[in-house]
């Protein structure tokens, strides 16, 4: 396969991720969106790193899984905390739950 094409599906995976954390209103589905994007940084990583020959977009990818496991654990308190205060997971109203 050709690098031209792992770029355009990773292309296409970002856009649905802008698209889903921009109209989304569900936590859960936002956070959702934003490890599709994770996911496309990923594959661009790594077709660029096998198309060079080189393993460092490996290394990062494996980096950036670490961050995305950190972020959905980051993410889901503050989604379960929201729901918690407002029996709603509507991120609109996350800015309610200021001090």
């Amino acid at each position: 396969m050709f690098l031209n094409q792992f770029l355009i599906f990773a292309a296409v995976l970002f856009c649905i991720g802008v698209y889903g954390v921009l109209t989304r209103k569900n936590g859960v589905l936002v956070l959702m969106s934003i490890e599709l994007i994770l996911n496309a940084v990923n594959i661009n990583l790594v077709a660029f790193g096998a198309y060079n020959s080189d393993i460092g977009g490996q290394v990062f990818a494996l980096f950036i899984i670490a961050v995305a496991a950190a972020e959905v654990g980051v993410g889901l308190a503050i989604v379960l905390l929201i729901y918690r205060n407002r029996r709603s997971i509507d991120v609109s109203e996350a800015d309610l739950l200021k001090g």
